[in-house]
C-alpha cells in the first residue's frame, strides 16, 4: 500500500495511491483508518512529504561498494547523527542551497519510516514498529562537513532532507535498486543489499539509544557516486517499489 500526503485547496489531507489515482482516507496512517470512495486526480493537488518526523536518524557510510569507493575501512557499529525536523521537504520542493556553502551533494537513500513508538526493540521484531518505506535526500554541504569536527551544520541547512513521495508498506527492504540522477544522468545506481547493516539492524540499534516515534524517519545511508549539485539543478532519486523524489535546486 502506498500512503502519502497531500494539500487539496488548502486542506492537508491523508490518502493511498492506487491505480494512478488518490483515494481520501479517514484517520492517520498511525491508528486505524477507512479508505473511503472519494477518488483525487494526482495533477490537481499538491503532494507534501508523506511524513513529519520529530526527528530524522540518519547512517553514515553504510554500503560496501561506497565505502570501497572512499578507500575506508567497514564500522563495527553504525555511525549515526540527526537531522532536525525543520529540515524535512517534500517532492518537487525546492533544495535552497546556502550562500555559506560552496560545496552541496545530493545522497539517495532509503527511508525507514516508525509506525508506532519503539524503545529497545530486537532486530527480530522490528518489523512490526515499521510503517514503512520512502526515499530520502540527505543533502549534505560537503565543505562544511570537512571543515567541522562534526556534521551537524553541514546536514542541518534548511530543506536539507527531501522526503517521498509516498511510503510504500508493503515492499521488502533488502534488495531495492536505489539511484539517483542529476539533470537526467544517472549519478549513484546500487541496492539495498550492500547496506552493511540492514533496516532490523540499525532499529535494533538506534532505539536502544533513543525511542522512535510515530512517523520518525531512520535515513539508512547512501551508496556510491555522491557528488555536487548546483542552483539550477534537477535531482531524482528513485527506489524500485517506492518511487521517484525529484527536486530543484535554488
Amino acid at each position: 500500500m502506498k500512503l502519502l500526503r497531500y494539500n487539496n485547496n488548502d486542506k492537508i489531507e491523508n490518502g493511498i495511491f492506487e491505480n494512478n489515482t488518490i483515494k481520501k482516507i479517514k484517520g492517520d496512517f498511525f491508528s486505524e483508518f477507512q479508505v473511503t470512495e472519494t477518488e483525487i486526480d494526482p495533477s490537481s493537488v499538491k503532494l507534501l512529504p508523506p511524513t513529519m518526523p520529530t526527528k530524522i536518524v540518519a547512517v553514515g557510510l553504510n554500503y560496501r561498494d561506497h565505502a570501497k569507493e572512499l578507500k575506508m575501512e567497514i564500522p563495527k557499529n553504525p555511525i549515526i547523527f540527526i537531522k532536525p525536523a525543520s529540515t524535512v521537504i517534500g517532492p518537487e520542493d525546492p533544495i535552497i542551497y546556502p550562500e555559506t556553502s560552496n560545496q552541496v551533494d545530493y545522497e539517495a537513500e532509503l527511508g525507514i519510516v516508525i509506525g508506532k513508538r519503539a524503545k529497545n526493540i530486537e532486530k527480530d521484531e522490528a518489523k512490526e514498529y515499521i510503517l514503512g518505506y520512502t526515499v530520502f535526500n540527505d543533502v549534505t554541504a560537503r565543505d562544511l562537513q570537512k571543515k567541522d569536527t562534526q556534521w551537524t551544520r553541514s546536514k542541518s541547512y534548511d530543506t536539507f532532507a527531501p522526503i517521498g513521495p509516498m511510503i510504500e508498506t508493503s515492499v521488502n527492504p533488502f534488495d531495492l535498486p536505489i539511484s539517483l540522477k542529476l539533470n537526467g544522468i544517472t549519478k549513484q545506481n546500487s541496492s539495498t543489499k550492500n547496506m552493511i547493516f540492514n533496516c532490523y539492524e540499525l532499529l535494533e540499534f538506534i532505539s536502544e539509544i533513543m525511542p522512535l516515534e510515530p512517523g520518525d524517519v531512520i535515513a539508512t545511508g547512501t551508496p556510491p557516486g555522491v557528488g555536487p549539485m548546483n542552483r539550477g539543478d534537477i535531482v531524482e532519486a528513485k527506489i524500485e517499489g517506492i518511487g521517484v523524489l525529484k527536486n530543484y535546486v535554488i
